[in-house]
């Protein structure tokens, strides 16, 4: 009976573990992460633009220089300032906020998803109360799904989204643990 005490919390580890896995995996076969190079070209020749005209004409953001940010060249140990007529050009910076944005639309959507899956994940572990391994694996399981969820959309997320998260994920979690331990 001690063994069997003993090997339940590796099991439950173990299925907690590979249950997130499995929904990771799931969504990234299901719904594939936005690339960098399907929004931004990488071109093998880059043309240096010299203009503030023809950086905006290929979708650029053209800077001028400070004397702070001021570039130089490296060239044999020496560092020589360039001159470059006043600024210079960020050539992938519209194709870049566009990816952003697919980027952010991309991290929403998997929150969604990894909530969804949570949220089935503790409705099973509830249900499922007189197997105790795998009410408790897929308890936690999905609470792990939520902090998973909530960690990838975080930096997207307002700070009012953020305090909503964590409103709901502790309201949710009190009632689970009033309902489950007071029976």
């Amino acid at each position: 009976m001690k063994t069997k005490q003993i090997l339940k919390w590796p099991l439950i580890v173990g299925i907690v573990i590979l249950l997130n896995l499995f929904f990771l995996y799931a969504v990234k076969v299901a719904y594939p992460a936005p690339e960098y190079d399907d929004f931004c070209k990488q071109e093998q020749v880059v043309k240096e633009l010299t203009t503030e005209e023809s950086c905006i004409e290929v979708g650029g953001q053209w800077s001028e220089h400070t004397d702070r940010f001021k570039p130089v060249s490296m060239y044999e140990g020496e560092i020589v300032a360039l001159d470059n007529q006043g600024g210079y050009c960020d050539q992938q910076y519209t194709c870049r906020q566009d990816y952003e944005t697919a980027r952010e639309d991309y991290e929403r959507n998997v929150f969604i998803a990894l909530v969804i899956f949570g949220v089935i994940s503790v409705v099973i572990g509830f249900f499922t109360m007189g197997k105790e391994v795998v009410s408790i694996a897929m308890t936690l399981g999905g609470v792990l799904s939520f902090i998973i969820a909530s960690i990838r959309y975080w930096s997207y997320a307002s700070d009012w989204l953020h305090l909503t998260i964590l409103g709901v994920a502790l309201v949710i979690l009190i009632l689970l643990a009033i309902k489950k331990f007071t029976e």
